[in-house]
C-alpha cells in the first residue's frame, strides 16, 4: 500500500510550495518551465507508484518511485526556508533543516536516475556480482559530497537568492563542495559509475534474449533521446523546452512498460516509424524552407514584391513528394534493420500476385 502514497504525497507538496512561494512573494520567472517539471515528475510519481506496488522485489521501480517525493518534500523544505527567511529574516530550526537537505539532495536525485536506475534495469539487479563495484564507487562519491555540503559553513537558499543560514553544523570557511579540491576526485569516481552504468545497458543488450530484448529496447527507445542532449541545447528555446519535456515523460513510462512488460513488442513499430519520420523530416524540411525562400526570391525579382504564392507552391510541393519518399525511406529501413520483416514481406506479395495470375487464367 505505501506505493499508492507516493502520487498523493507528491501533489501535497507541489501545493504546499506554490503557498509558501505566494505567501513569501516570491517571483515566478519561469511558470511554465515549472509546470513542465511538475508533470515530468509527476509521471515519475505515477509510474514509481505502480510498480512499487505491482513488482516491489523490483530495485527500478523503488528507485523511480523514490525520485517524486524527494522533489516535492525536499523542494517544500526550500520554499518553507525562503518563506521564513523573507518573512521573519530570522530562520527557525526547521527553516535551518530544510535549508541544509536543499544543499546536497539534487546529487542524490541525479545519481539514482542517471547511474543506478540504468545500472539496475530491467530486473532489479545487477548484471552480475563482478558489477558491484560500479554500484559501491558512485555511493562513496555521492556520501562524501553529501557530508561536505551538510557541513558547508553557510547555508544557501535555493528559493530565495540573497539569503542565507549558519550551519549550526559547520566548518567554519568551509566552501562548497563543488568548490573544494577533493571534488575533482568524487566526480571521477562519479564518472566511473555513469559509464559503468552506460557498459551495463550495452551487455545487457547484448545478452539479452526475447523479453529482455524488447525491455532493453524500450529504455535505449529514450536513451537515444537523451543522447542527442548536446545537439539540441544549441536549438532555439522552445525546441529545447519540448524536447526535454518528451524526455521527462517518456523516461518513467518506457521504463514502467518494460517492468510491466505490457504492449513490449509495440516498441519495434514505434523505432520504424521513428527512423522513417525522423529521416523524412530531415529531408523535406530543408527541401521546404529552401523552397520558400528560391519562390520568394524569384517573385521579388519579377514583380518586386513577395508573395503566398511561394508558400502555396512548396506545400504542393511537399505534398506531392511525400508518399514516395516516405515509401522509398520505408523501404530502405526495412531492408537494412529488419531484413526478416522485409523478406517475410516480399515473399507474401509476391505469392499474392502469382495467386491472382493464376485466378485470372482459371477464369
Amino acid at each position: 500500500m505505501g506505493g499508492w502514497l507516493i502520487g498523493p504525497l507528491y501533489v501535497a507538496g507541489l501545493f504546499a510550495s506554490y503557498l509558501l512561494e505566494r505567501r513569501a512573494g516570491l517571483p515566478n520567472e519561469h511558470p511554465t518551465d515549472d509546470v513542465v517539471l511538475q508533470v515530468g515528475f509527476g509521471a515519475f510519481a505515477v509510474v514509481g507508484a505502480l510498480l512499487a506496488a505491482r513488482r516491489p522485489a523490483n530495485a527500478v521501480g523503488w528507485i523511480i518511485a523514490a525520485v517524486a517525493p524527494m522533489v516535492a518534500v525536499f523542494h517544500t523544505g526550500d520554499s518553507y526556508a525562503a518563506y521564513v527567511m523573507v518573512t521573519r529574516g530570522r530562520p527557525d530550526a526547521l527553516a535551518v533543516v530544510s535549508a541544509w537537505i536543499g544543499n546536497w539532495y539534487w546529487y542524490v536525485l541525479l545519481v539514482l536516475v542517471v547511474i543506478y536506475l540504468p545500472l539496475f534495469f530491467p530486473d532489479g539487479r545487477l548484471p552480475s556480482r563482478r558489477w558491484l563495484p560500479i554500484a559501491v564507487l558512485p555511493a562513496i562519491a555521492t556520501l562524501g559530497i553529501v557530508v561536505f555540503g551538510a557541513l558547508v559553513d553557510t547555508l544557501a537558499v535555493n528559493e530565495a537568492p540573497g539569503y542565507e543560514i549558519a550551519n549550526p553544523i559547520g566548518i567554519r570557511g568551509l566552501d562548497r563542495a563543488e568548490d573544494l579540491p577533493v571534488f575533482g576526485v568524487l566526480n571521477g569516481l562519479l564518472l566511473v559509475g555513469a559509464v559503468g552504468a552506460v557498459a551495463s545497458v550495452v551487455v545487457r543488450f547484448r545478452r539479452s534474449r526475447e523479453i529482455e530484448r524488447q525491455q532493453m529496447k524500450w529504455f535505449l527507445y529514450v536513451a537515444s533521446f537523451i543522447l542527442l542532449a548536446p545537439v539540441v541545447s544549441r536549438l532555439p528555446d522552445i525546441v529545447n523546452g519540448i524536447w526535454f519535456d518528451l524526455v521527462l515523460v517518456a523516461l518513467p513510462a518506457d521504463i514502467g512498460i518494460a517492468v510491466l512488460r505490457r504492449r513490449l513488442y509495440d516498441i519495434d513499430l514505434i523505432i520504424n516509424r521513428t527512423l522513417v519520420y525522423g529521416v523524412l523530416s530531415l529531408l523535406l524540411g530543408p527541401i521546404y524552407f529552401g523552397a520558400i525562400v528560391l519562390s520568394q526570391t524569384v517573385l521579388r525579382t519579377l514583380t518586386g514584391g513577395e508573395s503566398s504564392l511561394a508558400v502555396v507552391a512548396s506545400t504542393l510541393t511537399i505534398a506531392a513528394l511525400f508518399n514516395p519518399l516516405r515509401q522509398r525511406i520505408q523501404n530502405f529501413i526495412d531492408r537494412r534493420f529488419y531484413q526478416k520483416r522485409y523478406d517475410a514481406a516480399k515473399t507474401l506479395e509476391a505469392f499474392s500476385a502469382s495467386l491472382r495470375e493464376e485466378t485470372d487464367l482459371g477464369n
